[in-house]
């Protein structure tokens, strides 16, 4: 009810009648004594009451959920329906490549993908909405869990005719005499753009072009505006069309971990850990990014 909003779209989710579903609620509101929903003719949302108490429902769901797995100890927990959440700046670069082999590894479960931004993912997880994310580390996000999966460079998007081209020791102070194309707010990739500019020293021009995805960024670099940073692993499928050029920073590189994400309360870290290891293995195989370090590195290395 909390996802939808709506009791007839719930009441399908559920796959309950819409009238079980409102009873249900009322006897629940007059359980606890309180309003959790506010309905109306034209809408329905939660009460302050109702998104406080979410988070606890949810981990109330889940721990449900964990003691039916027990009680049946031969489910796998990856098996079935699991809803795995992706930012932009990975999703289409490693999606091909995870799903043809999870459905090799893994043929009971049924991945069902959801692509968004860091803090709408996490907002998803924490209201039950998705059960994983992969996204870049650290998420420092209560309640959440993290498991370091592999380690990636940036490396510098060009102009095919930029005089940079093809270099592989460049600094990045070097930015500062580049228009430095960034992704609009709300997408990791900017802050951790914006971070190695200040690792570096480097104060980049705010009022350049900004893109709501990574490939306008580099089309605006195929178009002569600037230049961008993209991760290794979007190297290949970017450059494929021949107008994109690449250079490669010098060490150490400045670049990002890329993790799985769960809630704690879900009891299920083990078989999210087995699950990030076949990720991992399947990104790693790929052989342009680095199997993790025993200990977690930082966003920007």
């Amino acid at each position: 009810m909390a996802k939808r909003l709506h009791f007839g779209s719930a009441a399908a989710d559920l796959g309950v009648s819409q009238p079980s579903l409102s009873q249900s609620l009322a006897g629940l509101e007059a359980g606890l004594g309180v309003t959790l929903v506010e309905r109306t003719t034209r809408k329905v949302m939660l009460t302050a009451e109702g998104r406080r108490l979410l988070g606890s429902a949810v981990a109330v769901c889940d721990a449900v959920d964990d003691f039916l797995l027990d009680a049946h100890g031969d489910l796998d927990p990856l098996s079935g329906s699991l809803r795995l959440g992706f930012i932009p700046t990975i999703a289409p670069y490693i999606l091909p490549r995870v799903l043809h082999g999870l459905g090799e590894r893994r043929p009971t479960l049924n991945l069902l993908v959801v692509e968004d931004q860091t803090d709408r993912l996490l907002s998803q997880l924490r209201d039950g909405a998705l059960d994983a994310a992969v996204l870049a580390l650290p998420a420092n996000a209560r309640g959440i869990g993290e498991i370091p999966m592999y380690a990636e460079d940036f490396v510098l998007a060009l102009p095919h005719e930029h005089p940079l081209a093809g270099r592989r020791n460049v600094s990045p102070t070097l930015l500062e005499d580049l228009p430095l194309l960034l992704l609009d707010e709300g997408h990791c990739l900017r802050d951790q753009a914006l971070e190695v500019c200040q690792l570096a020293g480097v104060s980049p021009d705010l009022r350049q072009t900004r893109a709501a995805s990574l490939t306008t960024a580099v089309q605006c670099v195929e178009g002569g505006l600037g230049v961008t940073l993209i991760p290794k692993t979007a190297e290949a499928v970017e450059t494929a069309s021949g107008s994109l050029a690449t250079a490669e920073f010098a060490a150490p590189r400045p670049g990002r971990t890329i993790g799985l994400v769960y809630r704690e309360s879900s009891g299920r870290t083990e078989a999210y850990r087995a699950l990030a290891a076949d990720i991992a293995d399947l990104v790693v195989g790929g052989g342009v990014v680095e199997p993790i370090p025993a200990e977690p590195a930082s966003s920007v290395r």
